[in-house]
């Protein structure tokens, strides 16, 4: 006697049909998910390295200004040192090149883009290499040069030999009515042991001054490149 097979199914076709249309149904679902999101990513990615590319465009312009601070510095340097031994220098150089000798050179980073992708994660950019340069640049570079001008004493010029050398040379500044300096006497006689230790101070601080404008050169180069390796990974995509 031939038994029926209970778990023969009638409508196999049916329920294979159905079991299908929702596997492809998930599938897709999945899918168009999983292409969303990595569309946002994309979308993300791409604006913050646009906004990354910006800073690093407004910092080199920085860089640049200050490129032109230091030679006009270094020139005040070898001016003072010439009044500090006695020379005739031309007195219309004077007051520039006071002001320059006096002022501190200010580090100033456009890091928004930066702190953007560190919110977002730092995984936002896919490339490791580009990510390494990003974060090698900001979290490296731009924090040594941070230091080096705020928190390195040795490099605080203003409040460690300006006013040293001030004290000399001030007295035998001239002024005009309204309290403006229009030059000054000269020559200044100094004793051999005020001079050279008036020197050792322009020395130093031309040494420091030197550190820096090196520093600012190196990172122009870091900038430079990373800007180029950002704008030829989008122009990729």
């Amino acid at each position: 006697m031939k038994l029926k097979n209970p778990f023969k199914f009638k409508n196999w076709k049916k329920y294979l049909f159905e079991f299908t249309s929702i596997f492809l149904a998930v599938m897709l679902a999945f899918i168009l998910d999983r292409w969303n999101d990595n569309r946002i990513n994309s979308v993300a990615e791409n604006k913050i390295l646009e906004e990354i590319y910006q800073g690093l465009e407004r910092d080199s312009l920085d860089i640049a200004s200050d490129e032109h601070y230091f030679k006009i510095a270094f020139r005040g340097l070898r001016y003072f040192n010439d009044i500090i031994d006695g020379k005739m220098v031309q007195q219309d150089s004077l007051v520039p090149f006071y002001f320059f000798f006096s002022r501190e050179s200010l580090v100033v980073q456009n890091k928004s883009g930066y702190e953007s992708l560190k919110s977002r994660g730092l995984e936002t950019i896919k490339n490791d290499s580009l990510r390494s340069k990003i974060i090698n640049l900001y979290e490296v570079d731009y924090e040594l040069a941070r230091k080096f001008n705020e928190e390195y004493s040795e490099y605080q010029f203003t409040q460690n030999y300006f006013h040293k050398i001030n004290e000399a040379i001030a007295p035998h500044f001239e002024y005009d009515a309204t309290n403006n300096i229009t030059g000054i006497n000269l020559p200044i006689t100094l004793d051999d042991a005020e001079r050279k230790l008036l020197k050792s101070y322009l020395w130093k601080i031309a040494v420091g001054k030197q550190d820096r404008f090196q520093a600012f050169v190196y990172s122009k180069k870091k900038i430079g490149q990373l800007r180029t390796a950002i704008k030829q990974y989008l122009k990729n995509k």
